[in-house]
């Protein structure tokens, strides 16, 4: 492994590839998700919410989500850009509907 060696004000930092860091953090969520590198690479940099990116993989839209979730799509409009966070029991319901685990959500 060839890494870069950063300094940022004044202490040491080791650049390395995402997947390389995940795979050194031994992100369990991952691996049971079995989602495709550029998915989890696009969740990790979080350019937009992992719930939006996940449904958008998935082939769903807002509505379909919200079904399958058992949540008004209004509601998942609101986590999805951030205006609330979600319940645990929303998170969850979500997550099973996307074939995630709970964590790669948050």
């Amino acid at each position: 492994m060839d890494h870069d060696l950063l300094h940022i004000q004044g202490k040491p930092y080791v650049l390395v590839p995402l997947h390389e860091y995940r795979m050194l953090t031994g992100a369990a969520e991952e691996k049971e998700a079995n989602l495709p590198q550029e998915i989890l690479d696009a969740v990790y940099i979080g350019e937009q919410h992992p719930i939006k990116t996940l449904r958008k993989h998935r082939g769903m839209t807002q509505g379909d989500l919200a079904h399958s979730a058992g949540l008004s799509r209004p509601y998942l409009t609101e986590i999805e850009t951030g205006k609330k966070d979600g319940s645990v029991n929303a998170i969850k319901a979500i997550a099973e509907a996307l074939q995630v685990n709970t964590g790669l959500l948050v």
